[in-house]
């Protein structure tokens, strides 16, 4: 069996959460994905986080593997990818945006 290609969306996902990954723990991070996960890590309780991760407080990138993808929006390159834990637990995103170019642009945090 041939593998196949991703598609432009599994493409975009696949980077925004690069995106993420790479700013994690970084000034870049600080206003978007390591606010997110660092709120979450104090709001939610540690039963939540042992049903799914086996602990009680998980480190940040266990975290940010367990993230996924709401929504994407956005007109034709202009693209927006919004991230947030499983289980509808939270009203909060990460909001990672594409530029016309397929580069990204930008990460949020967002309610």
């Amino acid at each position: 069996m041939t593998p196949t290609a991703p598609t432009d969306f599994e493409a975009r996902r696949d980077k925004a959460l690069a995106a993420m990954r790479q700013a994690l723990g970084t000034p870049a991070g600080d206003g978007s994905v390591s606010l997110f996960i660092d709120h979450h890590l104090d709001e939610l309780p540690p039963e939540w986080w042992r049903q799914r991760l086996g602990v009680a407080r998980p480190e940040p990138a266990a975290v940010l593997a367990l993230l996924q993808c709401r929504s994407s929006w956005g007109e034709n390159d202009l693209q927006v990818f919004d991230f947030t834990l499983p289980d509808d637990v939270t009203n909060y995103l990460v909001s990672v945006r594409f530029d016309v170019g397929g580069q990204v642009e930008s990460l949020s945090m967002e309610s």
